[in-house]
């Protein structure tokens, strides 16, 4: 403070006045920056962008953020999406943004294991890798806390990552553990070899996971330097979805990233472009196991192009099932057991990928010719209208599903946001509904030439057919004006603690002139009038499903392949009209049918599916379909470890004669008897089993109760009893406890499996504390397997427990299971065995136990915020005579948990020496 004795001494002189002048004139200064301190910074912040009421705002350090707020869902995802993908990598550096990905889950030197924080408070979370970006993403049950905890842990991890020797060392296990994964699937290694073979020169053509000599050798500061260029907020985009606060977050998300400063550098040029493929190319791989594959690959436009939406619904229409021309002259023809078509959606001119599964004996020379002759005759029978309403239907109703769900739309955003700009999730949808049919013909002729694939051996050719070339698409010009459909309404909150939703329910029985059927019915509001309903038909008994396994099954996988007015496409096509999807499942004497539609289409979805469960004819051409797809299935099963070490176990568990419902066949069994079906045992199961004797029904999400109602009890009036239900019980018995060792010649990766059978039930007084032991246990990333087989010592990419009570009668089991290098075996033994002898010693901590059940409670509170969940829950529950009060209950007794009360409940139960165990994999040439 300057005092006017001071002010007349300082002007005593010319000089000493200009001094004061300056010194007044910085005081001012500081009274009016105070002033404007007091103005919050986020309030200054308005959005670049806004689209259907999503919203985009930048920070001053380059920081994209996106909200896309939905109230009606009381789950929150984010999603941190880096603009740094395996394209970027340099010679040498293959896989290296791949493992920065798994590096930053080693933590920070605030956090040093972020998978474990992840799990004590309940996040569902993850990190992906493709060719254009990283993201790392977690969903949770909506609070404030959790929201703010995790942005400071993506603001930390942006430019605090530790990235030791230590933890690489320690993390090149895991990640090659993952690789060898890879290897072991026939698909993706032809895929990899087709897109090195397609590519020359753009990093398209190299795998995310990179060359395993690149991962091994990686040199970390070599993986810092790379950190420490792409990982910025000027490279970034954060998303936000789900129910949160708007300006509450952007609070969070302004405090933890505006202090972060805007880099200096400059991010390395893009210039490499794949010129034009002037000839057809081909790839052989030659490998044991699995079943035979043919494909194609076709260089395409970048994803931000009217020609990419041309030819992605092109592709769809040439690979669409039932009704696709590949499957009509490849499946239909009995040439291939499957087909299937895709055109990836890149920031870079990518590929469009035409392949089929066969079954082994099937004459691949003959099938590949189908193949590429199909896609040839495009330009002299061109696609129809109809064909390109049909896949514009399906590709529209994938997007509405998309938009109403806070989770995939946080993870399509981010793609999009990698292709370009996050606007093309929404600039897409408007191109595909006004797309006209003489654009996609042109682009697929264009494309789909010859010369443009990687499928054959080089053939000269005077006159070549070459396709256009394509360059990187200038998305800001192409989005510049675009301003969306207008602001998309917000709906109301949900209450999902168990009494709220059990209060929110409607218990009802529907009666009808054969029998009743049991409803539960929870509507509440939803973006895009989403709801998910369940539908449940029990039948028979131990003594009628003799010897009916497989009739039962193939009974359940086709009723949707044709009735007696409807094609297999009829059905499919009314289906996609009404925006619905619905799946059919076979149980133990049931039937459940899964059902995702909107409102205004529920009542006629359940009319439809009424009409399937009555009048299902398993047309013969349907059924010889089956029969390939399932002896595919077992072929691919008799040559993978996880399949065979589980299957063993399970046969071995096995005390019912071989006609009995609960018999655990071989694969070979299973395949003589799929094989041996036919139609009129299908007619006669279906004649016999189904109708109306134990039904239950529930749907949750927005619809009208009572027109539901009205809509089943219309569509099942008329449909007749079925006999009389009684459930086929599983009663406990003692399993020996034996050892199998499997060799599976070829397989990179190995399996291990062990087991045991427990006699308890889950209403006994220790299920809350074994459902902690579990997860303690092995069940999530805290858990004592995974910080042992995982963290410390790399052994393997996914170790577990996991366990299994009946809700009916006390029988169970408890099982472990672990994926590794066959050469890492006896380490990985050797580590499971002493951390379950170690917990069963010592027990889990008090501060373990409370962690845990914090973590639970939170984990259980976001599936109840998933209404496809709910529905499930509610089946079940009509079916074990129970309602959210049981789930309430639990967690109410998971909170009085003690330490004392897990591990005493551990050991009542958990004996080593009663584990069986199976072990598959190519453990004799890694001996050699």
């Amino acid at each position: 403070m300057i005092t006017s004795a001071t002010k007349e001494l300082i002007c005593s002189n010319k000089t000493h006045k200009m001094l004061i002048k300056a010194l007044l004139s910085l005081t001012l200064i500081g009274t009016l920056s105070n002033s404007y301190a007091q103005i919050n910074p986020v309030d200054t912040l308005k959005p670049v962008h806004e689209v259907e009421g999503i919203s985009e705002y930048v920070l001053e350090n380059g920081l994209k953020i996106i909200l896309a707020p939905d109230q009606s869902q009381p789950n929150t995802t984010v999603n941190m999406t880096y603009m740094v993908g395996a394209r970027h990598e340099n010679y040498g550096q293959t896989g290296m943004a791949h493992l920065l990905e798994h590096m930053l889950f080693r933590g920070t030197p605030n956090m040093p294991d972020a998978l474990a924080e992840f799990s004590r408070r309940g996040l569902q979370a993850n990190g992906t890798t493709n060719a254009d970006r990283t993201n790392y993403y977690a969903s949770f049950a909506a609070d404030p806390e959790t929201l703010k905890w995790y942005i400071n842990w993506q603001a930390d991890s942006m430019v605090n990552a530790s990235i030791t020797q230590e933890d690489l060392d320690s993390e090149m296990t895991v990640v090659r553990n993952e690789m060898e994964r890879g290897e072991n699937s026939p698909f993706q290694v032809l895929m990899q070899k087709m897109m090195a073979s397609a590519y020359q020169w753009h990093n398209y053509g190299k795998t995310t996971i990179g060359a395993r000599s690149d991962v091994e050798n990686v040199d970390i500061h070599q993986l810092r330097k790379f950190y420490k260029t792409y990982y910025q907020p000027d490279n970034a985009v954060l998303i936000v979805s789900g129910q949160f606060d708007e300006k509450e977050t952007l609070q969070y998300i302004y405090e933890a990233f505006a202090v972060l400063p805007k880099p200096e550098r400059k991010l390395p040029p893009e210039y490499t472009k794949e010129p034009v493929q002037d000839g057809e190319r081909k790839v052989t791989l030659k490998r044991q196991g699995g079943s035979p594959l043919i494909g194609a690959l076709y260089h395409i436009p970048a994803a931000a192009t009217p020609e990419y939406i041309a030819l992605d619904l092109g592709v769809a229409v040439l690979g669409d099932t039932p009704s696709g021309r590949l499957y009509t002259n490849l499946v239909r023809e009995g040439l291939s057991t499957q087909v299937f078509a895709f055109a990836a959606s890149m920031a870079q001119p990518g590929y469009a990928l035409f392949g089929a599964q066969l079954e082994p004996g099937m004459d691949q020379q003959k099938a590949l010719e189908a193949l590429k002759s199909t896609i040839d005759e495009i330009k002299k029978k061109p696609i129809s209208q109809t064909e390109l309403d049909r896949v514009r239907n399906q590709w529209l109703t994938g997007w509405s599903r998309i938009f109403a769900d806070p989770v995939q739309l946080a993870s399509a955003l981010s793609e999009s946001q990698s292709e370009g700009d996050w606007r093309l999730f929404f600039w897409m949808r408007d191109t595909v509904e006004s797309i006209k049919l003489d654009k996609v013909q042109k682009a697929i002729s264009r494309y789909l030439v010859p010369d443009n694939r990687t499928i054959g051996v080089y053939i000269p050719t005077e006159k070549p057919v070459r396709a256009p070339a394509s360059d990187y698409p200038e998305v800001n010009e192409l989005l510049k004006d675009y301003k969306g459909k207008g602001k998309n309404e917000q709906v109301g909150s949900f209450d999902t603690s168990p009494l709220a939703i059990n209060n929110a329910t409607e218990i009802s029985e529907i009666a009808l002139s054969s029998g009743t059927i049991e409803t539960a019915l929870l509507p509440k509001p939803t973006r895009g009038n989403r709801v998910e309903a369940r539908l449940s038909l029990r039948f028979g008994n131990e003594n009628s499903l003799k010897g009916q396994r497989y009739a039962a099954n193939a009974v359940a996988a086709l009723l949707d392949r044709g009735t007696s007015s409807m094609s297999r496409q009829d059905i499919k096509d009314r289906f996609d009209a009404l925006q619905t999807s619905v799946g059919f499942s076979a149980g133990t004497g049931s039937i459940t049918v899964s059902i995702t539609s909107v409102r205004k289409h529920l009542s006629d979805a359940l009319t439809l599916v009424a009409d399937i469960l009555k009048n299902a004819n398993f047309p013969e051409e349907e059924l010889a379909e089956y029969k390939r797809i399932s002896n595919t299935a077992i072929a691919d099963a008799m040559a993978d470890p996880q399949a065979l070490a589980s299957r063993k176990l399970a046969r071995h568990a096995n005390s019912w004669p071989e006609n009995d419902i609960r018999y655990v066949p071989d694969f070979e069994e299973s395949k003589d008897h799929i094989n041996a079906l036919t139609r009129e045992q299908l007619l006669a199961f279906h004649d016999e089993f189904y109708g109306i004797a134990n039904v239950t029904f529930s749907a949750v999400g927005d619809f009208d109760a009572k027109q539901v109602k009205q809509a089943i009890t219309e569509g099942f009036q008329n449909w007749k009893s079925s006999p009389g239900y009684e459930r086929v019980s599983s009663p406990y018995h003692e399993v020996e406890p034996k050892m199998f060792n499997i060799e599976t010649p070829g397989k990179a990766n190995a399996f291990y499996m062990a087991s045991m059978p427990l006699e308890i039930q889950d209403t006994s007084d220790d299920f809350a504390a074994l459902y902690m032991a579990d997860y303690l246990l092995g069940r999530s990333e805290t858990s004592r397997l995974w910080n042992r087989v995982r963290t410390q010592e790399g052994l393997s990419y996914n170790v577990r427990s996991s366990l299994d009570l009946s809700s009916y009668e006390p029988n169970g089991s408890w099982t472990i299971y672990a994926i590794f290098a066959p050469e890492n075996r006896e380490r990985l033994e050797t580590a499971i065995n002493e951390e379950i002898d170690k917990v069963l010693e010592e027990g889990f901590s008090e501060d373990e136990v409370q962690q845990g059940v914090k973590a639970l409670l939170n984990y259980r509170r976001l599936a109840r915020s998933r209404d496809s969940v709910l529905a499930s829950t509610w089946l079940h529950y009509l079916n074990t005579e129970r309602s959210f009060e049981w789930s309430e209950e639990i967690d109410e007794r998971l909170q009085e948990l003690s330490a004392d009360d897990v591990n005493n409940a551990l050991r009542k139960v958990f004996d080593p020496a009663r584990l069986s165990i199976s072990i598959a994999g190519d453990f004799k040439e890694k001996a050699n």
